[in-house]
């Protein structure tokens, strides 16, 4: 019989599998109370206001009571990184192109809610129940197509790859756009897609950048709003969802 593996700290405490002991005084304290401290904490602060000490002040015991529950700070981030996440959307009837669509959204959605996330995402492999949740329902809308179990796999990591860059490009844009218009830093900077391409236009060699000259003087920034529009977004997802449906199409 193979040897059951132990698992790492951090995974253990996320799951609820952590060995139980009797001995000892009550614990004051439970891991959901001081991840739900440290979320608060990101939330009107963002992750430099994270700290060991931070989180142990808002909970009102000394920081070295905090290690009882989570060996180290960057456990702590990745049980933050985990618990900050909301469920996933219910899929109900729909097909999966449109539940994955949803489902792609929702994800991206989150994460401009939550800016901190962007960069713990990038951290380590999921491994928490609320994040194994939204790429078990992404498998479960995939069922019924002629992917197999790893291709099934790679199509959710894409979309969710897709979710995050796209986060993470629509949270830099506004954050730009924001300091323009308030003075800051970004004060007689580029201040939208729109001047972005009126710039390009002006410093770009078209002998250097042929193709690229040539897409800029087409006017393919021309007439944009800000930075993010919607339609980038749905048009990226679309590519896609478009791969998966072919890949699919071309099964037995």
């Amino acid at each position: 019989m193979a040897q059951e593996r132990a698992l790492p700290p951090v995974v253990a405490r996320m799951w609820g599998r952590e060995p139980l002991t009797r001995r000892g005084p009550r614990p004051r304290l439970d891991l959901a109370r001081i991840v739900s401290a440290a979320i608060e904490l990101a939330d009107t602060e963002g992750l430099a206001g994270v700290s060991m000490g931070s989180v142990a002040a808002r909970v009102g015991v000394a920081t070295m009571a905090l290690y009882r529950y989570v060996g180290s700070k960057d456990e702590l981030l990745t049980v933050m990184a985990d618990s900050a996440v909301p469920a996933p959307p219910e899929r109900g009837e729909l097909p999966w192109r449109d539940y994955l669509a949803l489902w792609t959204r929702a994800n991206r959605d989150f994460l401009l809610e939550r800016p901190w996330l962007l960069s713990l995402d990038r951290m380590t492999p999921p491994v928490g129940p609320r994040r194994m949740l939204w790429l078990d329902r992404a498998l479960d809308a995939l069922a019924g197509t002629a992917l197999d179990e790893g291709e099934k796999v790679r199509a959710a990591t894409a979309l969710t790859g897709y979710a995050l860059s796209d986060a993470t490009l629509a949270h830099g844009m506004s954050a730009h756009g924001m300091n323009a218009e308030a003075g800051g830093p970004d004060e007689g900077g580029i201040g939208g897609a729109a001047e972005y391409g009126e710039v390009l236009a002006e410093v770009l060699d078209p002998l250097s950048y042929p193709a690229l000259s040539a897409a800029v003087h087409s006017g393919v920034f021309r007439g944009a709003e800000g930075w993010v529009e919607d339609a980038d977004f749905v048009f990226g997802l679309n590519l896609l969802l478009d791969g998966i449906e072919a890949l699919n199409a071309r099964r037995p």
